[in-house]
């Protein structure tokens, strides 16, 4: 399974056939005073640079310095979020599992691509794959080693698979040495795949494993 940063070795590559077929669409609409471009760039930006996983980030650091607010998101994930000002589409109905020493938290969408745009932003292509999408359920232990992620044998990985009704969201284990660290600093350890399960925060400066 191919990680995100394989697709810049491909950049010169020529557009695929779906990526015509998108541009050839939102000319035609442009050109029928249907959609504004700038519009649209707006809208990505917003959503790859400005939100993406970001939001996500403030919410687990958040949860991992406020023992009140970490019970607030396990029990009413959707409202516990909200607090922060995040939510609206892709994100109505939100649970968030917590990893522990005992779990470990992955979630997949099954039947298409699921995601939490306002707290994850836009789904990573590898998320809306085929093997990424069949293969998280059946082998997951594998598909977490292939993201560089070694589960001890004693403990279980739990799928969880997003669909239209409920969007799950990964609160990750907060990494060791950061008690003297604030919300921001926190935040700055969390990274998009840990909040997925595919991944683990990122360690402190001068931490260990």
């Amino acid at each position: 399974m191919a990680h995100d940063h394989h697709d810049h070795d491909h950049h010169n590559a020529p557009p695929s056939d779906t990526a015509l077929r998108v541009k050839a669409i939102e000319s035609l609409l442009t050109e029928k005073g249907l959609i504004v471009p700038e519009a649209l760039d707006a809208i990505v930006d917003t959503y790859q640079s400005r939100v993406g996983p970001r939001n996500g980030a403030r919410v687990v650091a958040k949860a991992w310095s406020d023992p009140d607010y970490r019970k607030r998101l396990l029990d009413n994930s959707t409202a516990a979020i909200a607090e922060l000002g995040y939510s609206g589409v892709q994100g109505e109905d939100m649970v968030v599992v917590e990893n522990t020493p005992q779990v470990h938290n992955m979630v997949v969408c099954t039947l298409c691509s699921c995601y939490p745009w306002p707290t994850l932003g836009l789904p990573p292509v590898w998320y809306k794959s085929a093997p990424y999408r069949s293969r998280a359920v059946i082998d997951p232990r594998g598909v977490l080693k292939e993201f560089g992620v070694d589960i001890a044998d004693d403990t279980e990985v739990r799928v969880w698979d997003s669909n239209a009704e409920l969007r799950y969201f990964v609160l990750p284990m907060r990494p060791a040495g950061t008690e003297g660290l604030d919300e921001e600093q926190l935040a700055e350890l969390v990274t998009r795949d840990s909040m997925i399960g595919t991944g683990l925060p990122k360690l402190p400066i001068g931490g260990v494993p």
